[in-house]
Parts: C-alpha cells; structure tokens; sequence
C-alpha cells in the first residue's frame, strides 16, 4: 500500500470514550424523570446537542451546556438548582474519566511506527479536553503530529494533508466513525479504514453502505496490520 501517512482518529478507536457519555446521559435523564420520561429527556438532549453544534462544537463542554439547557426547557425553568449542579458534576466527571486505550492499539502503534510509517492523531473535540487525554493515555510519543480539528469536514482534511506536504493518496485515515473519519476522506482522493465501535453517537450514523475503491472495513486495528506490515 502506498501510503506515507497512517492518521487515527481518537475516541473509540484509540480509547474508550462514547460508553463515558451514554453512561451520562443515562444519569442525566434520570433527573428529569419529574417532568418528562426517560426516553423523551434523552431525545430533548440530543435535539439540544445538535441544535448547539454550530455554536460550542464537539467535546465534553458543549454537552454540559447542553445538559443545563435541556433541563431548563424541558421543566420549564422549574428545575431546582439542585438538578444543575449536577447536571454540571456529571460534565466534570467525564473531564476526569482515566483512559482506557483499547485492546492492541499500543502494540499497533510500536509495529506501524517501527516500519516508517508518519503516524497521526486527526481528531475533532474540545481543544484542551483531547490534548489532556493525550497526554494522560501513554501513547502521545508515537505520533508525528497532532491534528485536533472543530470539525472533520471534506476542508479540514485537505488542511491536514497539506500541512503533511504528502498526496492525498499517499494519506490513510483509519476511524470508527463513517461519517467523520471515512466519507469526507474518500471524497478527496484519500484511503480510509472503517474500524466499528460497539456503541456510536447517533449523529455518526450513516445508515447506507459504503462503496469506494479507497475504502476497507476491520473488525480491529489487528485485524488490520497484516495489510500494512507486508
């Protein structure tokens, strides 16, 4: 395979992250089950999270503003302090959550390297948020370069590729998410591996399948590497 740069993105598909805010969410609805029904408050949640996108964009922050304002509007500016400040300590928790890499990243990532392959991190989130994460998973020293985008559009991309100074083709992104890691990848020349999470924000959802000649699927990053090491 001709590429000089493998970039991966990093939540659940270098570590643990999605589980971290169902696991939330479920708490979170569980406070407003005076007002409305757990499946409504989540459904209010996720209405407020996209509707708020444009504004605070990806990340942990985003989602506890997010979290007050659903409160808010969904008990019609009844909630009790109470119910805010916890929405917020649910938001905190998540900041502090430890890193739990997923199975064979690390030994991935020694054999990608030890074969001169640039490795990449091309992630989108809260600036601070991912640069903590990286540094407290282990793993930062393996990377080339950093790329923490606001979005992972078709643009930032052919940003990232760029600032490589490499083809697009010579460019391979390996991700969990179609819609983030995979489609915007393939539309500008460039390779992308589909590595499936076992639980996907809804809004990563892409419901049809994908035909591309740049375009494979793995059940692991494992399952991957024999095509990259021979």
């Amino acid at each position: 395979m001709p590429f000089k740069v493998i970039a991966f993105d990093a939540d659940d598909t270098l570590w643990v992250n999605e589980p971290y805010f169902q696991e939330t969410e479920q708490k979170f609805c569980g406070l407003l089950e005076d007002y409305v029904p757990h499946h409504t408050a989540a459904q209010e949640l996720f209405k407020t999270e996209i509707q708020n996108l444009a504004l605070y964009g990806y990340g942990v922050k985003g989602f506890m503003l997010s979290m007050v304002e659903t409160a808010l509007r969904v008990s019609n500016n009844t909630a009790p302090l109470s119910i805010i400040e916890k929405a917020i300590s649910y938001g905190k928790d998540l900041l502090e959550k430890p890193i739990e890499l997923l199975n064979g990243i690390e030994e991935a990532l020694h054999l990608l390297k030890k074969n001169n392959y640039r490795l990449v991190v091309a992630t989108k989130g809260d600036l601070l948020d991912q640069e903590r994460k990286l540094k407290k998973s282990g793993i930062e020293h393996y990377f080339h370069h950093i790329e923490i985008m606001s979005d992972k559009q078709e643009a930032d991309y052919r940003s990232l590729i760029k600032h490589l100074d490499i083809a697009p083709e010579n460019f391979l992104m390996i991700g969990n998410s179609l819609k983030s890691d995979v489609m915007p990848v393939l539309a500008i020349g460039a390779h992308a591996v589909h590595i499936p999470y076992h639980t996907t924000w809804a809004h990563e959802k892409v419901e049809h399948p994908i035909e591309h000649p740049n375009f494979r699927q793995f059940n692991s990053v494992k399952e991957l590497l024999p095509s990259l090491l021979s």
